[in-house]
Order: structure tokens, then sequence, then C-alpha cells
């Protein structure tokens, strides 16, 4: 076992094969009874050793179950099954072997999941092929759904600033302070941390990168089927739009006070949840509604957004910071007719347009690619998620007959994202070719083809 002194006390991991995992390290006291819908809370300093050995319960949400085509995907899997609890908010560290003393990149990881569903601890996010190329990982939590995006006027009213809803988002933010404040303890370099995540994580990314509140805490991000320039693929609503949404979603409840609303349990709070979502999910399909048929998502409260993420690209007001983006063939808002041209569509155009914009507005530039596999055990083309067994590392750990050529894709792909983080520039000494995206030069880097 190996003991880290943090700024806020002693933590002890598991070591492993090259590396020691360290899992359910709580960054924020429990959002449970009072905390429920507030900010965060700092957690205070302790005594003793807190053992970090055992990965935390994950936020309340509707476990994928059959025909679910990602139950057999990522969860059906044992050993990696968590028990659920409104006290969720913990990371998880894989710190190389004698990382201690040094300065080495640092990738944090938020996860997808709809802001619904997901966890930090998923099957396909172990963190052992990351760390082994000397990088330290991080995987966070933060809350979900109704209890991490719930918006009311009597919630406004119990902050100085008179806003609600994106719980989940200063979560993150919550996170992403911890491991700034106290990753130097692990070997890691404060002032170079990748933020990276995929599908609601890279949305996430993109809130965080368009936040004041994350300035000069964030080296570099890495955005995975998600990326929203002039589309409304990622809506951020007003505070009001989405107060509407709520009052819609919890009906009667909505009249309740803070502290009723508080009394609440959990299994009528989700129910009302997946109801609201079902007649969304119809309404989008039959009357061509909110792109995926979610509205209860992160939403502009002066705050943590300013604007919608839509106007921060508008008008360059995002971190001025690297940049990878991109996606998989078969990705979200992928229509028939991209299918038949075998293109990713919506996706691929709004990760290239976010490429050129950087230019315009004096950054640095950005790197693109298109994860084009085809996929061993159903021969499906690459459908949104399913690069994550390979961006990760964990392809050996997959339900599919995975292949020496699955391994080399895995490798190639990793080594640059992790060269991303190092140095801001995934290409790497004798490794494959991947330039910048620009007018001049539209380099997009495919991954998946052999």
């Amino acid at each position: 076992m190996s003991i880290i002194e943090t700024k806020l006390g002693k933590i002890e991991g598991i070591d492993k094969n090259g590396y020691t995992l360290f899992a359910g390290v709580p960054f924020a006291k429990p959002p449970v009874g009072e905390f429920r819908w507030k900010a965060p809370v700092a957690v205070e300093p302790w005594e003793g050793v807190k053992k970090a050995t055992e990965f935390a319960p994950i936020c309340p949400q509707d476990e994928a179950a059959p025909p679910n085509p990602y139950f057999r995907e990522f969860y059906d899997y044992e050993g990696y099954k968590r028990e659920q609890s409104e006290d969720c908010l913990y990371l998880n560290i894989w710190m190389p072997e004698n990382a201690a003393g040094k300065k080495l990149p640092v990738a944090l990881f938020i996860h997808g999941g709809a802001f619904a569903g997901g966890y930090s601890s998923e099957i396909e996010f172990d963190g052992e092929a990351v760390c082994k190329k000397d990088v330290i990982y991080v995987s966070i939590a933060y809350r979900l759904g109704v209890f991490g995006f719930l918006a009311l006027p009597q919630l406004d009213a119990e902050n100085d600033r008179g806003i609600s809803g994106n719980y989940g988002i200063l979560d993150q933010i919550m996170a992403l302070n911890w491991v700034y404040d106290n990753i130097e303890s692990f070997g890691g370099d404060k002032d170079n941390i990748t933020v990276f995540g995929q599908s609601a994580g890279c949305m996430s990314t993109q809130i965080l990168i368009s936040s004041d509140l994350t300035k000069g805490k964030i080296a570099k991000a890495f955005l995975m089927s998600g990326i929203t320039c002039d589309d409304k693929f990622l809506a951020t609503p007003t505070l009001k739009e989405e107060e509407q949404y709520c009052k819609e979603m919890l009906g009667k409840y909505a009249d309740y006070t803070a502290e009723q609303l508080r009394e609440i349990d959990v299994e009528r709070l989700l129910n009302k949840f997946r109801m609201y979502n079902m007649i969304q999910m119809e309404n989008s399909m039959t009357e061509g509604g909110n792109e995926g048929g979610f509205l209860i998502v992160p939403n502009v409260d002066g705050y943590v957004l300013k604007k919608s993420v839509r106007d921060v690209y508008r008008d360059g007001e995002f971190h001025k910071i690297p940049y990878i983006v991109g996606c998989v063939t078969d990705d979200l808002g992928t229509t028939p007719k991209d299918k038949n041209e075998h293109t990713p569509g919506l996706l691929f155009d709004q990760a290239k347009k976010w490429a050129i914009r950087q230019l315009e507005v004096g950054n640095t530039d950005a790197f693109v690619y298109w994860f084009d596999r085809t996929l061993p055990g159903d021969n499906a083309p690459t459908w949104h998620s399913l690069d994550l067994w390979y961006v990760m590392g964990t392809y050996n750990k997959s339900w599919r007959p995975m292949t020496t050529d699955d391994a080399a894709i895995s490798d190639e792909i990793l080594s640059a994202w992790t060269n991303f983080c190092k140095t801001g520039n995934p290409e790497g000494p004798g490794e494959s070719e991947w330039k910048p995206y620009t007018k001049e030069n539209q380099f997009v880097k495919i991954f998946g083809r052999l």
C-alpha cells in the first residue's frame, strides 16, 4: 500500500503492477440532506490515513438493461457494478510507479451519459494503460439528472447569486480545483492538466472551457463526440427556460418548498425524471423537437456560464488552449445520408469548424480526428462511445473478440493523445503523422483503418 499526503490529509492507495490506484477519494462533502441541490462544499481536512482502496457509490440513475446496447457493451461485467447513493462526489487517481517528486502531465476525464447516467469507474475507464504512458489519470464523478441539474425559483432564492441547476458542473469544477490543489503530491504538474470527456463528458468539457471559473487551471482539452459550434447539439438553455422544463418535470412537486423537495425520496425523483425524458424523447422523434429529447441539462446562469456555448464559440471567448476534437463514424447526429456516404456528418462538421475558429481568434492550432473502425464481434461501424475501448487502452477488457489489429489501433491513439497531454502535440518522434487542421491543410487523423 502507498500513502500520499495531500493538503487535506493522508490517503492510502492500492499498489498494482507498475502503478498505484487511489479509488474513492472525496473531493466534496456528501451532497445529501440540506446539501441536496446546493453548490458542492469542500472537504474538510482529516486526521489519520483515509483509505482510498474501493470505488465509491455512483449517483442515482436508471441502470442500463437489455435491450439497451450499452448494457452488454459496458455494464454487464461482474466486479464493475456499483451501488447507488447521493453520496457520490469522489474521484479516482491512477499514479504511475515512481511518480512522486516528478511533474507529470495530468489527464482529467469526465464521463458521458446524457447528463443522466454513467459513472467514473466503468470498466472501459480503467486508467492503467494511460498511467503507463507516464500520465497521471484522474476520473471524476458529478451529480446527474434531477440531482445535478434541477433549477427552480425556490432554489434560486437560497443563494446570493439567485441561481440554480448547474450543480453537476459545479461538482466538476470542484473536482478540477481539488486536482489543481493536490496533484503535485502524486507527482503531477498542476499547470499541465488536460481535461477530456466523451458525449456529455465532451459537452461538460466545452462548458468548462467556456467558463471564467476554470481559467488558468485547464492547459489543454480533448473533446470527443459532443462539440457544439453553431448547431443546437448542446442547448445550454437560459436559467428561466430550464426552470420551466423542471417545473414540467416535477408536476405537483414544483410548488413544494425547497425543504419539502429535499424530503422527496430518490426513487420518486428518478421516476419523475424518467417519465419526463420519455415524453421529450417521443416529442423529439415526432415533432423535430430538442435534439436527443433531453432538457434537464446545464443552463446559462450568469455564473458558471455567462453565455450559451454557441455564443461563446461565436464570440471566440473560450479558453485559448490547444485542442483535439473529433468523433466516430456512426455518431450522434449521423443521418441515413451520412451513413450511405460513410461520413459522421454533424459532429464531424462541428469539429472542423471548432478547429478553424481557433485560428480565427488567434489561438493555437487544433487537431481533428475521425475514429473509423469496423468493430470485431458484429462488424458494425464504430458507434457512439465504442472508441472508448481504444482511447483508454482497455480493449482487452471488452467482450468483443479483439485482435492484434485492435491492439495496434489502441496503442496508436493512446500514444497520440497522451503525447498531446505532455506537449500539446499528438505527434511523437517516429510516430504516425497528425498535423493541425487549418484552412490551407485540412488534415484529419483517421484512426481504425489498417
